[in-house]
């Protein structure tokens, strides 16, 4: 993945933000968990995540999410465009996780191109039920006419209705291309259900995958990948939670067929995609470029045991850091299919300084001369006779605390337990199967301010935890016992940060009045938005200028002035095409010193589509918003929705 750095570069770290992650994709604000699989539209990755800005660290009451949404040209540095799919939209309240798909042909009857989402919501929840997440949970249909950025219910209706399960929910969609038909998968505690369907909106069940031993199944997975031996093979995947028998609680997978219906398993028993403690959620999605030879993958880097225990929440105001996104590949062991991990490439570019420090020969323990709490530090490791090899990571000055990463001579393990770690745990160290090798073995370890993620050879095994070490804790030290052992290329990598500038709303429209320092004049002084159901609007109402008396009425709605400190300018227009320059006018108009800089104007129809100024040749100076009427006749007014500052 690669695209222009001038859209989304890496910047310096905030240095107030003390956990916030400097690489590593963390919400602007209050919460995240589930990542949603990003679709690409317009030469980018829309990448939505639920989101909750009513969050305050309080578990028995941190229901409502929402879609919130980043666009991303490479995996590694994203941009905020605010909230896609609001809850509270329609009668279901909230959303949960889903999945979105780019309806290219036109299934669903939205338009060709629309992106279409199937997401659980509760179905007609009671207030009791929406103030504890409790109602019937169900599969509900949303929609997209602008690329994605803003979504609308397709009704309150369920497309998948629940059927008497108490669990039912993270609907994945998947087009199977074989039988021009699309298929979703639905967790269901203890199984996942099959559907299909021709056209998005009417489901029928074909089948189920039941499977009682690694306990609630959640956010399944199904794809095609072809192997480095040429192979094309069909994964399975669950978020799962396998500590009953001794496994992780990250990506559960499978290789195997799928016939359109059913999937049939290479072998029973799971592989795991990652082995450490704070991998969750996960989503795949294909690179595409190549869409069968490799995909990328993030997972949320939390658990379910102890989500609320992070510092960042009490000290930079938000809870909700994911993985790095991985690139993953199918290859051949033997007779079995596994799956491979890396770094994406991308996080290259944003690469500012390298540290390398050659080949380094350890005989019990030796401090580096290197300080820092995010970086990337990898070596190939190889042992004369030392039984234990590894790195103290995030030490203390005085070395009583530190995070360890580390082979032996039959598992390679991550160890939090020296350090701070969530509370209300006792998971502090992961392991994976280690056989020595002659030649070493490749150890690529990402370090953060609250997490570490270890990359064990080809990436066939990975440990992926938060780590709470205090600021200032930053050193790092090698050991060995047992013997001597050499870290030959050791090289520590530091990258800029990505921290995103959260997306500003100028004018959502969904209060009584314009906004707080909107101003209006003619017609439009005595009136404020109306509620409305177009296609393309976000929200229940929209500035329509009809709501002044028609179309004879006239005037204008204007913004209170706002700085340009981001890079573009969106908004939702549909009504009347009358363009400033051409009077009378239907426009909205982007003011600088009082002048109109940007400008668009309806297509006489009630749809509305998105528009994109680029902003950034003003960067620094005051603007204003207005909204202009001066038609009278035919089409003679406009309707406005969600105008937002974002890079």
């Amino acid at each position: 993945m690669s695209g222009p750095a001038a859209v989304g570069e890496a910047r310096a770290a905030d240095p107030d933000d003390g956990y916030r992650a400097q690489y590593h994709f963390t919400v602007p604000d209050h919460w995240k968990n589930d990542p949603q699989r990003p679709v690409f539209v317009d030469g980018r990755f829309h990448y939505y995540y639920l989101y909750n800005s009513d969050y305050d660290a309080d578990p028995t009451a941190n229901f409502g999410t929402e879609w919130r949404l980043a666009t991303s040209y490479d995996g590694v540095v994203f941009a905020d465009q605010g909230i896609a799919a609001p809850k509270k939209t329609n009668e279901n309240y909230d959303l949960w996780s889903g999945s979105a798909v780019v309806d290219a042909a036109n299934t669903a009857g939205f338009g060709a191109g629309a992106v279409v989402m199937l997401v659980t919501q509760m179905d007609h929840p009671t207030l009791a039920q929406q103030a504890d997440a409790s109602g019937p949970q169900a599969q509900f249909l949303w929609y997209s006419t602008d690329g994605g950025r803003n979504f609308r219910p397709y009704g309150d209706q369920p497309v998948i209705p629940n059927g008497g399960r108490a669990d039912f929910r993270d609907p994945k969609i998947v087009w199977d291309a074989d039988r021009g038909r699309w298929v979703a998968l639905i967790a269901e505690r203890d199984r996942v259900s099959f559907y299909t369907s021709a056209d998005l909106k009417a489901w029928s069940r074909a089948w189920e995958y039941v499977n009682p031993g690694i306990g609630t199944i959640e956010c399944p997975d199904l794809f095609r990948i072809r192997a480095d031996d040429g192979s094309l093979k069909w994964v399975f995947g669950v978020s799962a939670n396998g500590y009953a028998t001794n496994e992780p609680a990250t990506f559960a997978y499978w290789t195997g067929s799928f016939d359109g219906t059913s999937f049939a398993f290479d072998q029973d028993a799971p592989q795991w995609l990652d082995h450490g403690f704070d991998w969750y959620g996960a989503v795949t999605w294909e690179d595409p470029t190549a869409p069968l030879d490799r995909r990328y993958a993030v997972g949320w880097m939390n658990n379910w045991d102890y989500a609320h225990s992070t510092p960042t929440w009490s000290s930079d105001g938000f809870n909700g850091t994911d993985s790095i996104t991985r690139e993953i590949r199918l290859t051949r062991y033997g007779s079995s299919f596994s799956l491979v991990s890396q770094p994406v490439a991308a996080l290259e570019n944003i690469a500012t300084t390298r540290a390398e420090l050659g080949d380094v020969t350890v005989d019990g323990f030796l401090p580096l001369a290197y300080e820092g709490e995010a970086y990337q530090v990898e070596a190939d490791v190889t042992s004369q006779t030392a039984t234990n090899i590894g790195l103290q990571l995030r030490r203390s000055a005085d070395g009583m605390r530190h995070a360890d990463v580390g082979l032996t001579e039959t598992y390679a393990y991550l160890n939090r337990g020296q350090t701070g770690y969530p509370a209300g745990t006792g998971k502090t160290e992961s392991r994976t199967p280690f056989t020595p090798d002659a030649d070493g073995v490749h150890l690529r370890i990402l370090v953060d301010r609250t997490t570490i993620e270890v990359f064990v050879g080809d990436g066939r095994y990975v440990h992926s935890s938060q780590v709470f070490a205090p600021s200032g804790d930053a050193g790092i030290a090698l050991y060995s016992s047992g013997g001597a052992a050499t870290f030959r290329d050791l090289t520590i990598t530091e990258f800029g940060c990505v921290a995103q500038r959260p997306a500003r709303i100028i004018g959502d429209f969904e209060g009584a009045s314009w906004g707080a320092g909107w101003t209006a004049t003619g017609s439009f002084d005595a009136t404020g938005p109306s509620p409305a159901d177009f296609v393309g609007q976000e929200g229940a109402r929209v500035a329509d200028t009809f709501a002044g008396g028609g179309d004879p009425a006239t005037g204008t709605i204007t913004s209170p002035g706002f700085g340009i400190d981001r890079n573009f300018v969106h908004l939702l227009i549909g009504g009347g095409d009358h363009p400033l320059g051409v009077e009378p006018a239907t426009s909205v108009q982007l003011l600088v010193d009082g002048l109109p800089v940007r400008t668009a104007t309806g297509d006489d129809s009630a749809r509305l589509r998105h528009v994109e100024w680029d902003v950034r040749e003003f960067a620094g100076r005051t603007a204003q918003i207005q909204i202009l009427d001066d038609a009278t006749g035919d089409w003679g007014h406009l309707m406005v929705d969600q105008v937002l500052l974002s890079d």
